[in-house]
């Protein structure tokens, strides 16, 4: 799963009439070039080739009338990595291009990132000794290794001092298809409560053929 980092932009303009433009500097136009100048960093200026990246814009805010240009607009986003030197080029490139675009503009911009998770990586051994245990308690065909995600886990701070295993336990009721499932972040989302006693009966298992293999 990917590392997740938090970045939050103010682009401070200069306040005039709407019918005036001329005589301020808006910072709403000017965010707006942040926010396509930023798409450009996944699309041109990181090796995808290597690792797959995200960098989204969530959050944009600013004014408060419809014929004011404000003084300051708000940006917040989110960046995924799988990789540590490509996360650390991303940060350098969304402060760059943030503040070269906004300089442009005539506005000012202050950028903060928030380093949040790490990558999560499942160590291969453990990994391939955990499976046997998971297919005998959910079924050989309800078990798979899946392709990495952008998903984030605080769960890798946990792999930095130990190696460490993480699954994902499906929650879908009985009938839907999990492709078309609305996932955790949706307000459609339904969490099937059965998945519980799996979810125990799963690490339980997993402790136990532990314990028994390693036992001295």
């Amino acid at each position: 799963m990917a590392s997740a980092d938090a970045f939050r932009i103010f682009i401070r303009g200069s306040q005039t009439h709407g019918a005036m433009p001329w005589r301020g500097v808006d910072p709403i136009v000017v965010g707006s070039q942040v926010v396509m100048g930023l798409q450009t960093i996944v699309s041109r200026s990181v090796n995808i080739a290597k690792e797959p990246s995200v960098v989204t814009v969530g959050m944009f805010q600013g004014g408060v009338r419809n014929n004011i240009i404000p003084d300051e607009v708000k940006l917040e986003g989110t960046i995924r990595a799988f990789d540590e030197g490509q996360r650390d080029e991303i940060h350098e490139h969304v402060t760059r291009i943030t503040e070269m675009i906004s300089a442009a503009g005539g506005a000012k911009a202050k950028v903060h990132i928030h380093r949040g998770y790490d990558v999560t990586v499942n160590h291969p051994g453990l990994t391939e000794w955990s499976i046997p245990s998971l297919a005998r308690v959910a079924g050989e065909a309800n078990v798979q290794v899946v392709d990495k995600i952008c998903g984030a886990e605080d769960f890798s701070f946990y792999q930095k001092i130990v190696p460490g295993f993480f699954f994902f336990m499906g929650c879908t009721p009985p009938g839907r298809d999990p492709r078309t499932a609305a996932p955790n972040h949706s307000p459609r989302f339904y969490l099937d409560e059965g998945c519980l006693k799996l979810g125990v009966k799963a690490l339980s298992t997993l402790a136990l053929d532990w314990l028994a293999g390693n036992a001295r």
